[in-house]
């Protein structure tokens, strides 16, 4: 199970997912007041939540979920594929609804008197584990040739 590529990737996939889910994914200032997004939602200085941001941190809690659940289906490789086409569509969904709050955010302190906003690292993140979702399904599918393989030879 470890010796196998496709995990590797996999974990990886999950523990930078894992940063994503808690680290700031932007900032924003307005009328003295810092915000912070978050994939949990919206919090201001104080660390309350002021805007929630349920649906962005329901995909990130299924991307980051999911590749862990992949790992350990390693008999079965059709399934395992099947994941990783589902896990590249829950990191772009959360990368569009990253963006989406982001945007949202900006439309509502855009009002106040001195605004600022910054993108913090984390919000790439999604698509930082996008090319490593593709690297374990092309690693599970060049498994599930060398199988189907060994088993014509016998």
């Amino acid at each position: 199970m470890i010796q196998r590529i496709q995990t590797l990737y996999l974990l990886l996939v999950a523990a930078l997912m894992a940063v994503a889910l808690f680290a700031p994914l932007g900032w924003f200032a307005g009328d003295g007041n810092e915000f912070v997004l978050r994939a949990l939602g919206i919090e201001n200085a104080g660390g309350q939540v002021e805007l929630s941001t349920r649906y962005l941190a329901v995909l990130a809690v299924l991307a980051t979920a999911l590749p862990v659940v992949t790992i350990f289906l390693f008999r079965r490789r059709m399934l395992q594929l099947r994941l990783c086409a589902v896990e590249m569509v829950l990191l772009l969904g959360t990368a569009l609804m990253e963006g989406i709050y982001y945007f949202l955010g900006c439309r509502l302190f855009a009002q106040t008197q001195i605004h600022a906003q910054a993108l913090r690292p984390a919000i790439f993140l999604p698509l930082v584990c996008l090319p490593l979702a593709f690297l374990a399904a092309r690693a599970i599918l060049r498994d599930e040739a060398l199988v189907r393989a060994a088993d014509r030879i016998r």
